[in-house]
């Protein structure tokens, strides 16, 4: 079958090439792929900022159908859509898969940088990987499950955001929407900041009631900040626009090495938290709300690319066009795109 593979150093190393179906083993599904989102950390796959082994199948925002499972207990799987968790194993033994943050495993082996992810007509992953998805949601929509169970990990285990904070959220792409509506959920206060080149994104931001800014907000009265886009700039804005006792949270990926003024932290005594990618409790505190209709997923969903456009794809969430890109292997009937 197709697929995009990273073979090597550099986003040149990403290619369009034909792998094998992996066997369907006991314990494991195959899942036909309706969609894979694509994400700032499949950027820096491309540019070798995040670990990867080669030769490998990139995408990790996965939602299709289960077509085959390895073993009869599994059969119910059948048939079903489904979202799926990014981790292929763990060691299961160690003192935080024990504790149930398997995120944490040094051994964790996760699809699209360790095992074969999305980008592609068909995965197969453990069966403890699949959340069947509602089935009134739209077919595209599930693959913003994830980076949701990621935002819920970062804003909900242990909870920061508390009803009556005033919330500053920067960056205003997919994980920036997604934690804007979660705080505004929770009875927050938002104001979601941005560059110029970001007024389609926040006008987004603003349709589901948060208020939008492009000025920089330095005035240290925020309750919580979430640093959403990954930027150093941003950073430094988010330190500064905490208040007092106030709490940072870091949920976009740098990437690289960055300089911020750390003493902010010492000056203010700030709490500063964030979370690594998701657990089984972050799944299901955001598949509850998507089932309680408490996000709205389908604007955010801004243009669906084939396998063989994903360079440009890549590119253009580079720049920050749009708000989630998703990858359509293959032909899947009555999808379509949506526009921000």
């Amino acid at each position: 079958m197709p697929a995009v593979v990273k073979i090597g150093p550099g986003p040149d190393g990403v290619i369009v090439t034909e792998v094998a179906v992996p066997e369907v083993l006991p314990g494991l599904a195959a899942v036909r792929v309706t969609a894979t989102g694509l994400c700032g950390t499949d950027v820096h796959v491309a540019h070798d900022e995040y670990g990867y082994e080669a030769p490998v199948v990139m995408g990790h925002e996965i939602t299709g159908t289960v077509i085959e499972v390895g073993g009869e207990a599994d059969a119910d799987w059948l048939g079903r859509p489904v979202a799926c968790e990014t981790y292929f194993s763990t060691c299961e033994t160690c003192r935080w898969c024990r504790a149930g943050r398997r995120n944490l495993c040094p051994q964790r082996r996760s699809l699209g940088s360790y095992e074969h992810g999305g980008f592609a007509e068909i995965v197969v992953l453990p069966v403890l990987n699949l959340h069947e998805l509602p089935q009134w949601l739209d077919p595209l929509e599930g693959v913003l499950a994830e980076p949701l169970a990621c935002v819920t990990q970062c804003l909900l285990d242990p909870p920061v955001v508390q009803a009556g904070d005033r919330v500053l959220v920067t960056g205003p792409g997919a994980m920036g929407q997604l934690a804007a509506q979660v705080a505004g959920a929770l009875g927050a206060a938002v104001t979601v900041s941005g560059l110029d080149r970001d007024a389609r994104r926040l006008e987004v931001a603003g349709r589901f009631g948060a208020t939008t800014t492009t000025s920089p907000l330095i005035d240290g009265s925020f309750d919580v900040v979430l640093e959403c886009s990954g930027s150093e700039a941003a950073a430094e804005v988010a330190l500064a626009a905490v208040a007092r006792g106030g709490r940072y949270v870091q949920i976009g990926i740098f990437g690289r090495p960055v300089t911020v003024p750390i003493d902010q932290i010492l000056f203010k005594e700030l709490t500063v938290t964030s979370g690594f990618a998701s657990t089984a409790t972050s799944w299901r505190r955001a598949l509850r709300m998507i089932e309680a209709k408490q996000v709205t997923l389908g604007p955010l969903v801004t243009g669906q690319v084939p396998l063989e456009d994903v360079h440009a794809a890549l590119e253009a969430v580079e720049r920050g066009d749009g708000l989630k890109t998703v990858v359509v292997p293959g032909r899947h009937d009555g999808l379509v795109s949506t526009s921000a």
